[in-house]
């Protein structure tokens, strides 16, 4: 069962927004007393903490689909919606965040750094939130937006200021056990160290972490042996130091021949951009196993050698830990001066400038498409994007505020400029999008209201006005005098008499 992981895919869904609310509050003797309908709330994000404690990336190995609550929908009574609460994921500091294109999105190398991988959906607003001077009872509600849905790539690359590099078996778990309290696998078979080790080294008043990674051997630039799993894990350390095998049973190999082909491939491997080259960094060269005669002999015979190289050489035994005080006091005093570089370098380096918004920026871009029926309008930008995503298109009265919101926002303007005519077709989003069939905005406030979707609550009006009332009042007053009118003039003409009247009442006919 595999302990360490230092690659992972991630599968994030950010949850999403809630609805906002369309509701009228009603009281006695007045059904109709406002909007009362609350917004939706967010959805939970999505976080990334750069994790001390943690050391692997084993826990998304088995779980790599990670979801953040959802926002609830707003209620009636000025209720709004619950907020999602957001989602932190623990990762190891040294954590490189990459996109599914292998672009570098943040590089978590210090502890308690934050990183919003996935941002939630937006509440929708209720219509008590949309009302204004002119819109005092909106008969519509905005929707919530969805959560991002995204998928990432994980890379581990161990944070130490001095990474043990040499063949497989050369001593390196056995030197980082002696020199600290890191208790690594040890066995005599090549690659019994699998995954990073760290080891805290405390000589003097210097304090630094070494780390101990896979062994290397030839053609590890190019993925043989634990190859860039190895490499990965060297490219933070300020220093190298080379463990050599003094007493190796191979034949073929002698300490010389190690360091060569170490070299090599340090060579041969690419660092990010801005980076110094592995075989730039300061170097110390350790001749291990020296409390074996042979291993000291021959540690003596290929030191001056190494020297003239220009090497810094301990002779170092994991064993009696001879050597090893030395060597913590040399790989100390090397830290330190990386560590005061860094310092310089910090405050020397370029302030990053943010400029605020320019006032007249356009907050999104058309496109214009070829189609089989003419030209397509597509509209990217995230404000156009979300307000259609927010649009109920079964109410057309949000279909109208969804128009004034792109009016003002310049849109109209834009498309005129682009070429675009009264039906052509327009796209919001990317893909498929929302489709259009573009109507400019007419200009005159008759034609606004001929040209905007309608609201049946004032399409269906069950109380009569005052003034109706009235109308009605006296068309029936004179109707009334009129046909007492008309019976008077038949009484007058012979054509009925009060007698004849009389007779025909209930009463006679008993």
């Amino acid at each position: 069962m595999a302990t360490f992981v230092d690659e992972v895919r991630l599968y994030l869904r950010a949850g999403d927004g809630g609805n906002g609310c369309m509701s009228i509050r009603r009281e006695k003797f007045k059904p109709l007393a406002g909007p009362d309908g609350g917004d939706g709330g967010n959805g939970g994000d999505i976080v990334l903490v750069a994790d001390p404690d943690v050391t692997t990336l084993l826990t998304y190995h088995h779980t790599p689909h990670q979801r953040s609550d959802a926002g609830g929908f707003g209620m009636g009574d000025y209720r709004n919606g619950t907020q999602g609460r957001d989602l932190e994921l623990p990762v190891p500091v040294g954590t490189v965040v990459r996109d599914s294109d292998g672009e570098v999105l943040i590089d978590l190398d210090t502890a308690g750094m934050r990183f919003v991988a996935a941002e939630g959906g937006l509440g929708g607003r209720g219509n008590n939130s949309l009302a204004s001077s002119k819109r005092k009872a909106p008969g519509f509600a905005l929707l919530g937006t969805p959560g991002d849905e995204l998928e990432l790539v994980l890379e581990l690359k161990t944070v130490a200021d001095v990474a043990l590099v040499g063949y497989p078996s050369a001593g390196k778990s056995s030197l980082i056990a002696a020199m600290s309290a890191a208790k690594p696998k040890i066995a005599d078979y090549p690659f019994t160290t699998l995954h990073p080790n760290l080891g805290v080294i405390e000589t003097g008043n210097s304090r630094f972490t070494m780390a101990d990674v896979p062994g290397l051997i030839e053609g590890a630039s190019e993925g043989r042996g634990l190859g860039l799993e190895f490499l990965r894990h060297v490219e933070r350390c300020e220093a190298l130091l080379h463990v050599l095998d003094c007493a190796t049973l191979e034949p073929g190999r002698d300490p010389l021949s190690d360091l060569d082909v170490i070299l090599a491939e340090l060579d041969a491997y690419e660092v990010p951009e801005g980076q110094t080259p592995l075989t730039q960094r300061p170097a110390i060269v350790a001749l291990n196993k020296i409390d074996v005669p042979d291993g000291r002999e021959l540690a003596e015979f290929v030191r001056p050698e190494l020297e003239e190289r220009g090497f810094k050489v301990m002779l170092v035994s994991t064993v009696s830990h001879e050597g090893l005080r030395e060597l913590g006091f040399a790989l100390g005093e090397i830290v330190e001066a990386a560590r005061e570089r860094r310092v310089d370098d910090d405050q020397h380096r370029e302030r990053i400038v943010i400029r605020p918004k320019a006032v007249d920026e356009n907050d999104f871009t058309i496109r214009v498409e070829g189609g089989t029926w003419g030209d397509i309008y597509r509209i990217l930008g995230r404000k156009p994007e979300r307000w259609v995503a927010q649009t109920d298109f079964a109410n057309d009265e949000a279909v109208g505020y969804l128009a004034d919101r792109l009016a003002k926002l310049g849109l109209e303007d834009a498309l005129v400029a682009k070429g675009a005519q009264a039906g052509s077709t327009v796209v919001i989003g990317p893909g498929d999008g929302m489709i259009f069939d573009w109507e400019p905005t007419l200009s005159s406030a008759a034609e606004v209201m001929t040209a905007r979707g309608t609201d049946i609550r004032f399409e269906e009006r069950t109380r009569r006005t005052t003034k109706e009332r009235r109308d009605d009042y006296y068309k029936w007053m004179d109707a009334k005098a009129s046909a007492r009118a008309e019976l008077e003039q038949e009484r007058e003409a012979g054509l009925w008499r009060e007698s004849d009247e009389a007779a025909d009442s209930p009463e006679n006919s008993r």
